[in-house]
């Protein structure tokens, strides 16, 4: 059997250098197809490793708290906006931030009210830049930096602002611009503060820092008329250990102050960064779906060669059948050869994929992540279509008379 096996995979070897152009031409269907599929996967997974990485980078002992139940966190919830971009009513209350900041071993708590409105300063900013109101602490519990000025304090006189680097370059044309007033829809307050660039507009607080404006919570009530919207709490624990106790106390809390109504989620680890996964997992998959109309062409291209394959060596198949060979070693003598172009196709694709997703990684803030799941899927991929579209060739090469198929070319 292994003698048997050796030498179907010595005569594919054969029919492939025999026709080379030709089998790389049929190959390149399926190397396209793989190569698509290898980069969007590659690259949805380094945009969700990003999200557990900030979190691990923390000291991993950060729980956030965000509105609606948990099943809004599944692939149900995937078609919604990001929560920078929801500006309907939360469930979160200042009353669960006063009582999260009670709970034993909670080390820092800073809730995050994200608004929409225009943004000015000497240039007119985005209509899309984010206007976060929160309070000091989240400058520990997110780990930002300032680079220059200082970061939020409720005890100053007159209404701050704190803003990132680029969108202080996008107001006035320099990223040193502490002092400068930026009108926050229609209402001045003076710059205290600049960012230290981040260059992760993709994190688990789902705001560009880079490009937002930070004001206290209290003045970003009054922006829109004393409205309780808390998007999300985070909360920083005093050390890893105590952090499940937390998690507990919080969802004990919680519902007590929502009269037993669970419409909210507490997340932890892994688990922040789910939204974001499940997004890129849909974008991921359609994206795939739309990559593997090439895999088809490429399954039909492979269809074709081992049809005219088949023809072309009819006589062949008469003496290897007159010789004693069953219809069974017909069979895998050819899929063995659609196999061979498939993963052939499979392996350059891989490869092709892996090197397009390096480049479209330098446009972008993130790398491509590496791992066994994406090679697995490479390599299943090109055995199915391999076997899918050689089966039929296979099958009409095993079912020739070998008495007619030794005439034919007589």
């Amino acid at each position: 059997m292994k003698i048997l096996f050796a030498n179907h995979i010595h005569i594919a070897r054969q029919s492939i250098a025999s026709s080379r152009m030709r089998s790389t031409l049929t190959m390149l269907g399926i190397t396209i197809g793989v190569a698509s599929i290898t980069t969007i996967l590659a690259l949805s997974a380094g945009a969700s490793k990003i999200v557990v990485d900030q979190v691990d980078s923390l000291g991993g002992n950060i729980a956030v708290i965000r509105p609606g139940a948990s099943e809004q966190h599944s692939m149900q919830g995937i078609a919604q906006l990001p929560i920078g971009q929801q500006y309907t009513a939360s469930t979160l209350s200042d009353v669960d931030v006063t009582s999260v900041e009670r709970i034993e071993h909670v080390k820092a708590v800073a809730p995050l009210m994200i608004l929409g409105g225009s943004v000015s300063g000497i240039s007119e900013g985005s209509p899309q830049t984010p206007i976060l109101a929160t309070t000091p602490n989240l400058e520990q519990v997110s780990g930002l930096e300032v680079s220059d000025g200082q970061f939020l304090d409720p005890d100053l006189m007159g209404s701050t602002a704190v803003i990132g680097p680029q969108l202080s370059i996008d107001l006035y044309g320099t990223d040193q611009s502490i002092g400068k007033t930026v009108t926050i829809k229609g209402k001045p307050f003076t710059i205290i503060g600049i960012l230290k660039r981040t260059n992760t507009p993709i994190n688990y607080n789902t705001v560009d820092f880079d490009n937002a404006v930070l004001v206290n919570l209290k003045e970003g009530r009054e922006l829109i008329q004393g409205a309780s919207q808390i998007q999300q709490i985070n909360v920083q624990s005093e050390s890893v250990e105590y952090l499940g106790g937390i998690i507990t106390n919080i969802n004990k809390t919680l519902l007590k102050n929502h009269f037993g109504q669970a419409d909210f989620t507490v997340l932890s680890g892994a688990e922040i960064a789910q939204p974001t996964s499940a997004l890129f997992t849909a974008l991921a998959g359609v994206s795939v779906a739309i990559a593997a109309i090439s895999l088809v062409v490429g399954g039909v291209g492979i269809m074709n060669i081992m049809l005219v394959s088949v023809a072309e060596r009819t006589r062949e198949i008469g003496i290897r059948k007159a010789l004693g060979a069953t219809n069974g070693d017909i069979i895998s003598q050819f899929l063995i050869e659609s196999l061979a172009l498939s993963i052939g196709g499979g392996i350059a694709g891989y490869i092709v994929g892996y090197v397009l997703a390096f480049i479209i990684s330098t446009f972008l803030t993130f790398d491509p992540v590496f791992n066994l799941e994406i090679a697995g899927i490479a390599l299943v991929v090109s055995l199915v279509i391999g076997t899918l579209f050689g089966l039929y060739p296979a099958i009409r090469a095993a079912r020739k008379d070998p008495i007619s198929a030794l005439r034919q070319y007589d």
